[in-house]
């Protein structure tokens, strides 16, 4: 696909390795078109990383993007050289008086801590209002997620005890939404977690839909009626060797940790993982970005309405 990114970001030479359609600003002025704007609030300490994997799979598309990564400007990345966050980042401040196609918030390290304890919470509160009015659907990942359905429903996470650790298989309970179109009738996700959000708490709300659970991992993704705020507990965005990674610095640590749930051939953490979710999660992105944002913003996002059909009948 046509992804629009500056030209010196450190993800645009590893896609291009991968043989993905990276454009130029020069080739893309040249399309009559008017490119979907993307934005991304990344909380993730490993940006460069996550900027890759999300970058990785909005290119699944014939639709022309073009990427605006932000960060919170009420907290100092400690694991991004500042030259990167100088030259790729932007504020919510900076683009406040701005529309978008689509926005996605991803995890966040901080699940330990009560929501009105992390520093940036307050900035995040006023991303997330801002969204309502200002962005045609936004996506929710892992501690993201909970943040949402905790600010826009007041739904609470809890605390599970030991770490969600593994890949995990999940099922549909919604196969006529278009979010899982296409979707098998068993599908695999990567979770990496200490909090979860429990069943019963997103039931009890009328406005939510629940689209797909796992009876080990519980929701996996659950969505506004009219899908402006999507929310996605695991991490399809996760590469193969994330979670090995994560398992070596943690032993390394010393922390008390499993070994990954369904991860590793015959539990072996010296053998190469595998990696099971890889086309649902290039599926996933793929309607999202063509049903609930193509599909759905105005061509001129200065007109962008607020009156959304909902699909609960499969629209």
């Amino acid at each position: 696909m046509p992804i629009k990114i500056p030209d010196n970001l450190p993800a645009k030479e590893t896609l291009r390795n991968e043989h993905v359609f990276v454009m130029d600003e020069a080739m893309a002025f040249r399309q009559d078109i008017r490119p979907l704007r993307i934005a991304i609030m990344n909380l993730m300490p490993t940006k460069i990383v996550t900027e890759t994997q999300l970058l990785r799979l909005l290119s699944n598309t014939p639709l022309q993007l073009e990427i605006i990564l932000l960060h919170p400007g009420t907290y100092e990345s400690k694991n991004t050289p500042a030259s990167h966050m100088e030259a790729f980042y932007k504020t919510f401040d900076d683009v406040r008086d701005e529309n978008f196609d689509g926005l996605i918030i991803t995890g966040a390290p901080v699940e330990n801590l009560e929501f009105e304890e992390v520093k940036y919470w307050p900035e995040l509160c006023r991303l997330m209002k801002w969204s309502k009015e200002h962005v045609t659907s936004t996506l929710h990942i892992c501690w993201g997620a909970q943040a949402g359905m905790y600010y826009h429903y007041g739904v609470p996470k809890k605390d599970l005890g030991e770490k969600l650790f593994g890949v995990f298989p999940h099922y549909v309970l919604n196969r006529r939404t278009r979010l899982m179109r296409g979707f098998d009738d068993v599908f695999y996700v990567p979770h990496s977690r200490y909090t979860g959000t429990d069943p019963a708490d997103v039931i009890r709300v009328p406005e939510l839909d629940v689209l797909a659970m796992s009876d080990r991992a519980g929701i996996c993704i659950c969505a506004s009626a009219d899908r402006r705020q999507i929310f996605v507990t695991g991490h399809l965005e996760y590469d193969r060797e994330t979670l090995k990674l994560e398992y070596e610095r943690d032993v390394e640590k010393g922390i008390d940790i499993r070994i990954p749930e369904n991860y590793f051939p015959q539990n072996d953490p010296s053998k190469r993982p595998y990696h099971q979710w890889r086309s649902h999660a290039y599926l996933l992105y793929a309607n999202w970005l063509n049903y609930y944002v193509y599909q759905a913003t105005p061509y001129n996002l200065s007109e962008l309405s607020l009156d959304f059909k909902p699909d609960r009948k499969g629209e």
